[in-house]
Formats: C-alpha cells, sequence, structure tokens
C-alpha cells in the first residue's frame, strides 16, 4: 500500500464489544454493523459447521448492503461444543445454571466460525478456530453468584475469559482470543487468502 492509497474500509458484522476491543487492540479501526441475523433458524450437522454457518451468514448479510460497498467485512459467532452439543447464549438464568453445573470439572471446545468477505471483489473466505477449555469447579453459591451477575446470558457458552468467569477456567488448550470471540491469526490467515495485509489495515497510531 502506497501513501496514496486510502486504508481498506474494515467492517464487524457483529454487536460483540468482545470482539471489537480485540481488534482494536490489534491496531484496526473496524466500523460496526449488525447483521441482524436469525441465529436460531441456522442449523448444523456439528456446532463446528454451526458456527462456520453462522459466521457466513452474518458476513453475507453485511456485505450486500450497499452502504458497505468496497469494505472488507468480518463475520464471527461462537458455540461451544460440549459432547457434541452446541451451546450458545443460554436462554435464561435457569439454563444458565444449569449449564456451569454440567460443565465444571470438564472440558469443552470452544468453536468460532469467521468469514471475510472482500466486497470489492466478491470474494470470501471462511474457516473456524476450536480452543479446548478446561472448566473449574465453581461451588454452587459461586455459579449462583455468577449467574446473577447476568453476565452469562450475553455470551456464548454462559462463559467468557475476559469477565468475571475468568477464575472459574482452569486453562485451555488453544487461542485465547478465540475463546473471546475472534482468532486475531486466523484472521491475518484469512486476508491474506484474499490478497489484503493485517499491517495494511492498521489504523494511524494513536488514531
Amino acid at each position: 500500500m502506497t501513501d496514496q492509497q486510502p486504508r481498506r474500509r474494515l467492517v464487524l458484522a457483529s454487536q460483540s464489544p468482545a470482539r471489537l476491543g480485540l481488534l482494536r487492540q490489534a491496531g484496526l479501526a473496524p466500523e460496526v454493523l449488525v447483521s441482524g441475523v436469525d441465529e436460531d433458524a441456522v442449523t448444523a450437522p456439528t456446532p463446528a459447521e454451526l458456527a462456520l454457518a453462522l459466521a457466513e451468514a452474518k458476513a453475507s448479510v453485511v456485505a450486500a448492503k450497499p452502504e458497505v460497498r468496497g469494505a472488507l467485512v468480518i463475520g464471527c459467532d461462537s458455540v461451544l461444543d460440549l459432547d457434541g452439543q452446541a451451546l450458545g447464549k443460554p436462554a435464561d438464568a435457569g439454563e444458565a445454571t444449569a449449564r456451569w453445573k454440567a460443565m465444571r470439572g470438564r472440558a469443552g471446545t470452544l468453536q468460532t466460525g469467521h468469514c471475510v468477505w472482500d466486497t470489492a471483489s466478491g470474494r470470501h473466505v471462511s474457516a473456524t478456530a476450536s480452543t479446548v477449555v478446561r472448566f473449574g469447579e465453581p461451588t454452587d453459591e459461586e455459579i449462583a453468584a455468577y449467574v446473577a451477575s447476568g453476565e452469562p446470558l450475553y455470551v456464548a457458552g454462559a462463559f467468557t475469559l475476559d469477565g468475571r468467569s475468568a477464575p472459574f477456567i482452569d486453562g485451555i488448550e488453544g487461542d485465547h482470543g478465540n475463546v473471546i470471540g475472534i482468532s486475531l491469526p486466523l484472521v491475518r490467515r484469512l486476508l491474506a487468502e484474499l490478497g489484503v495485509g493485517i499491517t495494511e489495515l492498521w489504523a494511524p497510531a494513536g488514531g
């Protein structure tokens, strides 16, 4: 990219503050445009395929909007694979409580689908990143307090590494950012497949 070429617009097809925060920390300055996709209407045979299908659906809907013409669009979606079952955001406090009681002392795989659309060329690429999560053993009282905080109702799998549930996660195997919501190494590889270097998208220092 020369000084005469403007930096490509980057659009995040997600309302997740965690995803936006990770992209910003990596030097990017995405705009946010929520897709409005009905997640309950999307189905797939496995949790990994579901995460990818949701990411592709969100990215494609936003990429088709005239206001993002010429931009790069990133869509993501995460689900927890526990015993082959895809667990997204719990429906209510009761489900979040039951989920945590089932997960504690065990391991699951956080699957995050990623899809990048280049609206200038009409090309898109997608892939899923997988990270094993080893859950600790919070007490019933700790689970009740966590559910009462409201946080688990807004995150896939009813947990997150960058919030109140962090003390209840014993460890992970894989990309930390993927569990929070977006795998930056995978985003870099997908952009490269489209002929875009991630450093070309960096916002000016201090900007």
